[in-house]
């Protein structure tokens, strides 16, 4: 039988998956650096647990592990020393990222996975399972495409871990990729009018994930990614990219991230249950032909729930050839749909005159 692992249990959006697992039946290893904090919630459940920090002994503890879901950020700092114990213990590697890097880090190592026979997938949460499959879904139907814009409108709230990966990205502006290659640009200077399913809005480009997955998944060479944004607040959000040097020093990310702790708890099931989320994509070719696609999912934490889920269950029951992999080209641009919650993709299209 095979045997899987929660790294960050203790975190919010960790143990949401924990429950939901233990729900479906299933038995992970809790797992994190600090064993009092797992330990509860492993005794609460009846599951196994471990408790080691992301050294170079952590392959150790994944010699009888199948699969690692990796869900302590921020990514940026865990991620990377997680997939080399993945690597060396071959165990596959799943996360729930949205940050461009820690992807980008991931494809990287497509040849020493491929080489381990084992799969590396980053993103299998809200960030980028939907956004992923639209971009999949629009390369389907335009394969000519050059340009593709991707976004999400939610009410959702917000989690500790989510709030701390922000507050590590503070200063760093957004991006973009063109022609291919990731450019940065500054915060607030994308602009636009948006319909992400409930009606036209102001938004703002963001330096999402799918900056960098989309490209792997479908090769278009132009991708941003966007958010709806108030006006008012997209001036300020300029302004802040004027800050960002102070915003990117240790000091003001410590102050932030200790706040963070004392004040942020995360949503509850009431507003998770309330607040679906609206996700849209955009492809255009070289004629100016536009293919739109749309589609209503569940709340962005319920939706990283069921999506990583969805995918441990298909790697644990299927062998799939190693090496590196973005959710949509795992499982097809379909894969979003089967998800709780999800309803089913609207395509539009528009010729110029």
């Amino acid at each position: 039988m095979n045997k899987w692992m929660i790294y960050g249990a203790n975190g919010y959006t960790g143990e949401l998956i924990a429950r939901e697992a233990v729900r479906r039946g299933m038995s992970p290893v809790l797992s994190g650096r600090n064993a009092e904090k797992i330990r509860p919630l492993a005794e609460e459940l009846s599951l196994e647990f471990q408790a080691f920090p992301l050294n170079d002994q952590a392959a150790d503890h994944l010699k009888e592990i199948d699969l690692v879901l990796h869900c302590a950020g921020p990514f940026e700092i865990t991620s990377a020393l997680m997939i080399e114990a993945c690597l060396s213990a071959e165990t596959d590697y799943l996360d729930i990222t949205g940050e461009v890097s820690v992807f980008e880090h991931t494809h990287s190592q497509h040849e020493r996975a491929k080489e381990k026979g084992i799969v590396l997938c980053s993103g299998v949460g809200f960030d980028v399972v939907p956004t992923d499959c639209i971009a999949l879904k629009l390369k389907e139907e335009m394969p000519d495409a050059t340009e593709l814009s991707l976004g999400f409108d939610s009410d959702s709230g917000i989690s500790p871990g989510t709030f701390k990966t922000m507050i590590q990205g503070l200063g760093s502006g957004s991006m973009h990729r063109k022609n291919g290659v990731l450019e940065a640009v500054p915060i607030g200077k994308q602009r636009r009018i948006i319909d992400f399913g409930r009606g036209s809005r102001s938004a703002m480009g963001i330096p999402w994930g799918d900056v960098s997955t989309a490209f792997y998944t479908t090769g278009i060479p132009n991708i941003s990614a966007w958010i709806p944004m108030p006006k008012a607040q997209l001036y300020s959000a300029r302004l802040m990219g004027a800050a960002g040097p102070l915003l990117a020093t240790d000091w003001v990310k410590e102050k932030l991230e200790k706040q963070v702790e004392k004040r942020i708890k995360g949503p509850d099931s009431d507003l998770r249950a309330n607040s679906p989320a609206y996700i849209w994509g955009e492809a255009k070719n070289r004629k100016g032909v536009i293919k739109v696609a749309r589609i209503q999912t569940a709340n962005v934490y319920d939706l990283t729930v069921y999506g990583s889920l969805e995918i441990v269950c298909r790697l644990l029951e299927k062998k799939i050839e190693g090496g590196s992999y973005t959710p949509a080209a795992l499982f097809g641009s379909n894969l979003v749909e089967s998800l709780p919650g999800s309803g089913t993709f609207e395509i539009d299209s528009f010729f110029p005159y």
